[in-house]
């Protein structure tokens, strides 16, 4: 049985139930704010799934090379390696409010120490991929097929540090996200991603610190579920809001699983610039031909489970064009996963999001502005980094196609 903890404090007990299901009760007495999710509310009645764990508790499972890796050092000696087991492996380590133990055990969520800048400054390439994930997989709640793990930066700590974002020498948990790829499969993602993040800044989207390491190798992108005091914001993906598990990601449409079930959870003063932003990301992925925006790429942040939601910061944006040529979009729009036209685009904006036609007409200019604002530097690091040349030649054919789909 695993204990679950809802911002350090008990909430409940997670077990496995007949056919592969599992439920998840609440503890006699805890309070709303004790709710595991904003789908979830506190009540006597269990939570029940028939198949595998809640959208919740399932949310962080690692996938590809993390979840591979814990697979191959725990399957052995638990004879059989599901979700049920994963979550008992990086449960105290997860992105997010929520925490997972052993039934009698108190909440551990330490981290060991590493020094962002020596990722950043590293040159070892597959070495250093190979030491963070053997150093940091059993502390790493995220999910994604990319190779992730969750690190604790000691200059989080630091005299350094900016006074507001400095944390607590007693602050045990994860600071950042660092993210590695495969040159076999998606050779220069992490530079595809830096400049895209670079992009999304340019529309006045909230994006997270995010660095690239000096060989490429690696992204270290900062928490930003992580609040001052070092206690963590809650944080929910569109799998969970939709009750949809993590092999549903590609299941749904923009209007309906995304901008309709935005309106239905963020209950917040600002959701109309909050709706707004939305549409702006929903075709600043258009323009970057970004075609793994699923419902996991997309997500709420809150500060209490029962308080406002806005819309989480950007992440895991790339443009996926560059390894899949013919890619399409990840959910549909207007019945479809075709490319949308401008007119579909701004049918989205004006008849989902409330906004003006006016209003519509600006975002789309301000996105393709901010692409092709994006696209020098791009293209300077291309001329210096005779490894990222392909690739970054490829990026560059694809925003400018989907830049110029936002204009006509």
């Amino acid at each position: 049985m695993i204990k679950v903890w809802t911002d350090q404090q008990e909430a409940g007990y997670l077990d496995r139930a007949p056919q592969r299901g599992s439920t998840f009760t609440y503890m006699p007495r805890a309070a709303p704010e004790r709710a595991v999710s904003v789908t979830m509310p506190v009540r006597l009645q269990s939570w029940d799934s028939s198949f595998g764990l809640a959208p919740i508790f399932e949310m962080n499972l690692p996938e590809g090379a993390l979840r591979e890796r814990l697979r191959l050092a725990f399957a052995k000696a638990t004879g059989v390696f599901d979700d049920y087991d994963l979550l008992t492996i990086v449960g105290r380590s997860q992105i997010g409010r929520v925490r997972y133990t052993g039934e009698e055990d108190a909440l551990d969520q330490e981290v060991p120490f590493q020094s962002v800048d020596e990722i950043l400054s590293s040159r070892r390439g597959g070495d250093l991929f190979r030491y963070l994930l053997e150093r940091f997989a059993t502390a790493s709640g995220i999910s994604g097929v990319q190779p992730k793990v969750l690190v604790r930066d000691q200059k989080a700590f630091s005299a350094d540090s900016a006074p507001k974002s400095r944390l607590s020498e007693s602050f045990r948990g994860a600071t950042h996200i660092v993210k590695f790829w495969d040159p076999n499969e998606f050779p220069q993602l992490a530079a595809n991603e830096y400049f895209c993040l670079q992009a999304a800044e340019r529309c006045g989207l909230a994006v997270p610190g995010y660095h690239l390491a000096e060989d490429g190798m690696a992204l270290v992108v900062d928490r930003f579920d992580l609040k001052s005091d070092g206690t963590w914001r809650g944080f929910e993906d569109f799998c969970v809001l939709n009750a949809r598990r993590t092999d549903e990601k590609y299941r749904g449409s923009y209007e309906t699983a995304i901008v309709k079930r935005f309106q239905q959870f963020a209950n917040s003063p600002e959701v109309y610039d909050d709706l707004q932003r939305l549409f702006t990301l929903i075709v600043l992925n258009c323009a970057l031909r970004n075609g793994d925006a699923h419902l996991k790429n997309f997500a709420i942040l809150y500060d209490e489970v029962l308080g406002p939601a806005r819309l989480a910061p950007v992440y895991d944006l790339v443009t996926t064009a560059v390894y899949i040529r013919a890619d399409r979009m990840a959910l549909t729009l207007n019945g479809s996963t075709e490319w949308p036209t401008a007119k579909e685009l701004r049918r989205l904006g004006e008849q989902r999001t409330g906004a003006s036609p006016s209003k519509v007409r600006h975002i789309l200019e301000q996105v393709a502005d901010a692409v092709a604002s994006a696209a020098p530097a791009l293209e300077t690091h291309r001329r210096d980094h005779p490894e990222f040349a392909a690739v970054g030649q490829a990026m560059l054919a694809a925003w400018e196609t989907g830049r110029s789909s936002l204009t006509q």
